[in-house]
């Protein structure tokens, strides 16, 4: 019998345990044997590695458990049947307590972190530049994607020409397809319109492709600071 079968069993007898109850209910049962120096350690990371809403890289894709609640610091563990969709949980976000978390766990919160909030500082950046930055930086970015026959395929048109088209990235040596780009920025309480858009499209003439990419500020009241969206045309 493996850990994890040993830890389905006590749990579905038992109803919730922390990870500590439930290993002491298998060395009661005489389920398993350990042989680790630190067996509680083994049994906590088998259920967090396929537990329901904990997604850390290395936890494994198929979840047995869930969390239900906690015991004083500890989480408390149910069993789940993974072929059975009515015996899971219907919690969007998983809140666990940090004393049971796995070191691998609280590496991917840190990363994750440090990422959300250099993202955020990356954005904020850019909208304290000037509009021609984010109209170089969006056909740059283009390219960098593949787009263009090479790095020196994108060129920013700046605000002389007609229409909303910020950008050009040509798919050919010749010049003969080409891609308009659109960039545009906007403040708290302006409003995205459709009218934008349909002048882009018009704009475009015998050009079959166009890329809109608009990046808005939002108050800072809200849970998200900013809202990017991205057309096709």
């Amino acid at each position: 019998m493996r850990i994890i079968d040993a830890v389905v069993i006590v749990l579905k007898e038992n109803g919730s345990l922390t990870s500590k109850e439930v290993y002491e209910k298998i060395v009661e049962k005489g389920l398993y044997t350990f042989g680790a120096k630190n067996p509680l350690n083994v049994v906590n990371s088998k259920i967090r590695c396929h537990c329901e809403g904990l997604d850390f890289p290395s936890a494994s894709p198929v979840k047995y458990f869930k969390i239900i609640g906690k015991k004083g610091k500890h989480d408390l563990y149910a069993a789940i049947d993974p072929d059975n969709p009515n015996t899971k949980s219907n919690i969007k976000r998983i809140v666990y307590s940090e004393d049971n978390s796995l070191p691998e766990e609280k590496i991917d919160q840190t990363y994750l972190f440090y990422k959300n909030g250099l993202k955020t500082q990356i954005i904020d950046r850019i909208l304290e530049c000037h509009p021609s930055f984010f109209e170089s930086l969006v056909v740059k970015l283009l390219l960098e994607m593949g787009y263009g026959v090479d790095d020196q395929s994108g060129k920013v048109l700046g605000k002389s020409h007609d229409g909303g088209i910020d950008g050009v990235i040509y798919e050919d040596r010749l010049g003969l397809s080409k891609i308009y780009i659109q960039a545009k920025r906007y403040e708290p309480g302006n409003t995205i319109g459709r009218q934008v858009l349909q002048s882009f499209v018009g704009a475009m003439q015998d050009v079959q492709k166009g890329y809109s990419l608009q990046l808005q500020l939002l108050p800072r009241k809200q849970e998200n600071t900013q809202k990017t969206s991205s057309k096709k045309v």
